[in-house]
């Protein structure tokens, strides 16, 4: 029986990553690694409930930091969150897997990244203003079983209003919150969000 009720993940080839010169942490040189890894030569859609225990293969993430004007967006991921290894934990990063079912195609290419992401973000957030997002840079964590399968594409959004919603159940407790309400609560935040708020930190 699929674990992930028998979902397609868009991945890329662990060997693509190395390629393209593999890192820890978070690589800002985004023209180079999106260029590669929107390439419809580099990815394609591998069921999940394979991705999940497959190191050899980086499954593609959106992972997007909500700010308006000095804050930024935290929740809680509820129980029904997709990967369970992350329930309870606070996040400021909204994303998730870029499925088949979405798409006609075997693979994607970067206009239909964008367009994708787009409608997912009004899927998981009711957001009353507008917004604007470019990706800053790329995020990989070899220090836990998550990190471990995942690739981040961190996007930061800018809103233009703080009336934000869940538009699903595994986003809970919704708030903005300074940076320094955000280092309060580091041990708090899953690894993504702790390497994503350093970053912020490390900019000033």
């Amino acid at each position: 029986m699929s674990k992930y009720n028998n979902e397609n993940v868009l991945v890329i080839k662990r060997e693509t990553f190395d390629q393209l010169g593999a890192f820890e942490g978070v690589s800002d040189d985004v023209e180079r690694y999106m260029k590669a890894v929107l390439d419809p030569a580099n990815n394609f859609f591998l069921s999940r409930d394979l991705a999940e225990d497959d190191p050899s293969h980086k499954q593609l993430i959106p992972y997007l930091l909500f700010q308006y004007q000095d804050r930024y967006l935290c929740y809680r991921r509820g129980g029904k969150s997709g990967d369970k290894r992350l329930v309870a934990k606070r996040s400021i990063g909204i994303g998730g897997h870029i499925n088949d079912s979405d798409f006609e195609e075997d693979s994607l290419d970067s206009d239909v990244y964008h367009n994708g992401l787009e409608r997912e973000i009004r899927e998981e957030l009711e957001i009353d203003g507008n917004f604007t997002h470019e990706v800053v840079s790329l995020l990989n964590d070899e220090s836990n079983s998550v990190g471990q399968v995942h690739l981040g594409v961190v996007h930061e959004v800018q809103l233009d209003t703080d009336k934000v919603r869940p538009g699903e159940d595994s986003i809970e407790d919704i708030q903005f919150l300074t940076i320094e309400q955000l280092e309060g609560i580091r041990d708090e935040l899953e690894s993504w969000s702790q390497i994503c708020l350093d970053e912020i930190l490390k900019k000033g």
